[in-house]
């Protein structure tokens, strides 16, 4: 939790109060079934709260923001976005039943009125569309970007969230094969300089494709 801190110092008591039940929540729901792998769960604010906030850094959300995080999992990176952005929208998505199991006990637990979630396949939703489209390790970024071309909105102009409309997905090692498949503009945000002095943010990214 101090690591939460000492990267977003401004949080207000709901959110510290917020962020603080991730960790025993996580670790309850842990010990019932595999949400975050086993030799991660001591490392939760740093490696999965920490990780997920990450895309904050690059595009700080304004308010009604739309927001849809494809492969959730147990609820990352949508979960702490979520707290940390009370005002925008977040629609959280996974195949996996049990893990949006997690996911609706997660959004009860921290009385997060921002969120819903549903086991679905990104595929098979329909607009309303978003304004950005967060994952993470989900697969390939020429794929994910293919199945949700649809129902991403239109770009605005830069000037109301710090860029465009488009994709922002955590993303880690050479990108470099990978990224020759996606069309359009794209950028890189190392990890490792957003939260300098963790090394296991080396060779982990932000990337962001532009939408639209």
């Amino acid at each position: 939790m101090n690591t939460i801190l000492r990267f977003f110092p401004d949080l207000s008591e709901l959110q510290k109060e917020q962020f603080a039940t991730l960790g025993p929540f996580y670790a309850e729901w842990n010990s019932k079934i595999n949400v975050i792998s086993r030799k991660d769960i001591d490392n939760l604010y740093e490696r999965h709260v920490l990780h997920a906030l990450a895309i904050a850094k690059v595009v700080p959300f304004k308010p009604y923001t739309r927001i849809l995080d494809v492969g959730t999992g147990g609820g990352f990176p949508g979960i702490p976005l979520a707290i940390l952005f009370p005002n925008c929208r977040f629609h959280l998505i996974d195949s996996i039943g049990k893990k949006i199991d997690v996911v609706h006990a997660a959004i009860e637990a921290l009385d997060l009125k921002n969120v819903t979630a549903e086991k679905a396949r990104v595929q098979s939703l329909r607009p309303p569309c978003y304004d950005f489209i967060v994952a993470r390790g989900v697969t390939k970024t020429k794929s994910l970007i293919e199945w949700c071309k649809e129902i991403l909105a239109k770009e605005d102009d830069g000037e109301y969230n710090k860029l465009p409309n488009g994709y922002l997905f955590l993303k880690g090692g050479n990108l470099t094969e990978e990224l020759k498949q996606v069309k359009g503009k794209k950028r890189q945000f190392p990890i490792s300089e957003i939260f300098p002095g963790i090394e296991w943010f080396d060779q982990k990214v932000v990337l962001y494709v532009r939408g639209k």
